[in-house]
């Protein structure tokens, strides 16, 4: 008795329309809608890239008017960042970049603590905390201006002062809510099955926090990471109340007090301007996919 053979039936190859499937619903075929959805992202990236380009154009043009809009500098120059170091603009962006990382480092280790307690720990008045937490993203800047001020200038417990120093800015921004609230919702979704195994293995507080629970939650830490350093980098009243001397401010607070010098032309305003957004932007390009990732994990849960 042979044994029959069985042959396997080719494989189908997708169709070009099923391989060609994208999120806006684009076709492989040219066509009416293919020609609108092309006009609208064309329209919608010069709403968006045109001010940048217009800003940047401006900052190396010699000549160049806050009532005129131009896409390239008719006159190129150096100038603008020239007369912009003679203003002490590049040391106020080191400030800014100094109190923004250590800003964003301290805010970032406190909520990993704070979430982890918060997501995977189990006490009495846990609710309150949180709600208390949150509560924090509901005042003002200004309502809390004068009293953090005071705090500032006389600490309690301690009796010295933090104005002048970077810390006077480092440490208030150090606890957000934001970022709290983010981390230890997305800390909740890891399952409890991974953390009960690593408990049968012996693993400690930190370990689990720093081997296994972290390296899950990367993408969140990418979402708080943007949104802490941009959190951090616009702040404007913090460093004014904070600051003994002028040579103690931040670029943004140092912008507008150069605003008001008639002596500064638009062109190193807006030289300033570029310097500001570049950091913004290198830290939103290098955290964009975690960003991403973040914000889309949970309509990828079935």
């Amino acid at each position: 008795m042979t044994p029959t053979r069985t042959t396997a039936s080719p494989r189908r190859r997708p169709s070009p329309s099923a391989r060609f499937d994208t999120a806006l619903g684009w076709s492989p075929q040219f066509g009416a809608n293919m020609a609108l959805r092309i006009a609208l992202c064309v329209l919608v990236f010069c709403i968006f890239a045109l001010p940048f380009v217009a800003i940047i154009s401006a900052a190396f043009d010699r000549n160049s008017s806050p009532t005129e809009i131009s896409l390239l500098p008719k006159t190129f120059t150096l100038q603008n960042f020239e007369v912009a170091q003679q203003q002490g603009l590049w040391g106020y962006l080191l400030n800014s970049l100094v109190i923004a990382g250590g800003g964003l480092l301290l805010q970032m280790t406190v909520s990993v603590f704070a979430a982890y307690s918060l997501s995977r720990k189990k006490f009495r008045g846990q609710a309150l905390v949180l709600l208390l937490v949150l509560m924090t993203m509901m005042l003002p800047e200004e309502v809390i201006g004068i009293p953090l001020s005071l705090i500032l200038g006389d600490l309690p417990l301690l009796g010295i002062s933090l104005k002048g120093s970077v810390l006077a800015v480092i440490l208030p921004v150090g606890i957000w809510g934001f970022s709290i609230f983010i981390m230890s919702e997305f800390m909740k979704e890891i399952p409890g099955e991974i953390e009960e195994a690593a408990r049968l293995d012996g693993v400690g507080e930190f370990r689990m926090l720093f081997t296994i629970i972290l390296p899950l939650c990367k993408p969140a830490l990418g979402v708080i990471g943007i949104f802490g350093f941009m959190m951090v980098w616009d702040q404007y009243l913090l460093p004014l109340i904070a600051a003994n001397d002028p040579s103690d401010y931040t670029l943004t607070v140092a912008l507008s007090v150069l605003r008001n010098d008639t002596t500064v032309g638009p062109g190193v305003l807006v030289a300033g301007a570029v310097m500001a957004m570049i950091p913004s932007l290198l830290v939103y390009l290098f955290l964009q996919r975690s960003m991403i990732r973040g914000i889309t994990s949970g309509a990828t849960k079935g």
